[in-house]
């Protein structure tokens, strides 16, 4: 997510998607950097992807036959985030955008919930269904969902964050049957589930109606072993949810270019382009844990107003909503011939 003073100054980018790249050659006109090298490293970039994406079919097919080994905590994320750990709930602070992104989220993820589970209870409307919320962090987006009716589980690996979460949370009595956090990865969360199976689980533990993942894969080391996790610990016909930045030039110009090469807002190295993903590779990503996406919505962040709206570009930051295959209904025998 970009910073709130980095919003104001690229005001206006957002809204004239088609002169981002003019404008930052502008700016580059007066000063030292080079243009050309910035678009030299970025085709670097592009064919470092190309190996990589060749070498993540061959993973996907050994993922596929094994269970998952890997980690998808990068270090230096975990250290970034555990800097932050205190100022999560700071509505005005470095998760400002994120707060006023659960304008956004929650219906998205409500709706489409409820879309297929149509047994929801009045004024609880996620009544009733497990989600886990991966990389909850502070628990801004689990509070909401489990307020919904939810038995909702976050899970962060940043230790302070849990803690922060379980502090914010025990203001608000309702919150206690439905809302449980734990401090580990995803891929300790299934190997956990996997030892407990078929044991008596507390309410709010897997297998999952529903994952979310909100602003968390461009900060993972391990995209396949996460959609691996997933795979495992949401039930056929569950649901994930996945918000994140796309890989396009115009992510490359805005996180990349101008925010720490050009306008040095943040330190450099603070994104990682090779992290971000598109919608496409994302849906080639989970298609082989047995995940076919509904729909995929842009997304735009205004930082004048500090709100988000729905959009049909995509370029930047987007939804995503995918559905694991259902479980084969049984064989029917077929009905006597002369019976209706």
């Amino acid at each position: 997510m970009y910073s709130k003073k980095f919003g104001r100054i690229l005001l206006g980018f957002y809204s004239h998607n088609t002169n981002v790249l003019s404008v930052i050659q502008r700016r580059l006109a007066t000063c030292p950097f080079s243009w050309s090298s910035a678009c030299k490293h970025r085709k670097q970039l592009l064919q470092r992807t190309t190996i990589v994406s060749s070498e993540r079919s061959v993973l996907l097919c050994q993922m596929s036959t094994q269970s998952a080994s890997n980690t998808t905590v990068d270090p230096e994320e975990l250290r970034r985030f555990q800097a932050l750990a205190s100022k999560w709930w700071d509505e005005h602070g470095e998760f400002a955008a994120l707060h006023s992104l659960n304008d956004l989220r929650v219906p998205f993820i409500r709706d489409n919930l409820m879309s297929l589970h149509r047994e929801c209870q009045p004024g609880r409307p996620l009544g009733g269904l497990k989600i886990l919320d991966v990389g909850c962090g502070g628990g801004l987006l689990t509070e909401p969902l489990a307020r919904l009716g939810g038995h909702v589980l976050g899970v962060d690996p940043v230790e302070n964050s849990i803690s922060l979460a379980r502090l914010h949370s025990s203001s608000d009595p309702e919150l206690g049957g439905r809302l449980r956090y734990r401090a580990c990865t995803v891929e300790e969360l299934l190997g956990s589930e996997e030892d407990v199976r078929g044991e008596e689980k507390e309410a709010g533990e897997g297998p999952f109606d529903a994952v979310v993942a909100s602003e968390v894969v461009e900060h993972l080391a391990d995209l396949e072993t996460f959609a691996f996790c997933c795979g495992h610990l949401i039930k056929p016909g569950g649901s994930l949810f996945i918000t994140t930045i796309n890989k396009t030039n115009l992510s490359y110009a805005l996180a990349i270019v101008a925010a720490e090469q050009i306008l040095r807002i943040v330190p450099q190295g603070t994104h990682d382009w090779d992290k971000f993903i598109s919608p496409a590779d994302l849906e080639r990503l989970l298609e082989p844990h047995g995940f076919s996406v509904l729909t995929v919505q842009g997304m735009l962040y205004n930082p004048v107003t500090g709100s988000w709206c729905w959009s049909d570009n995509t370029e930047i930051n987007y939804a995503l909503h995918a559905v694991k295959a259902a479980e084969e209904p049984p064989h029917r025998q077929a009905e006597p011939e002369g019976r209706a």
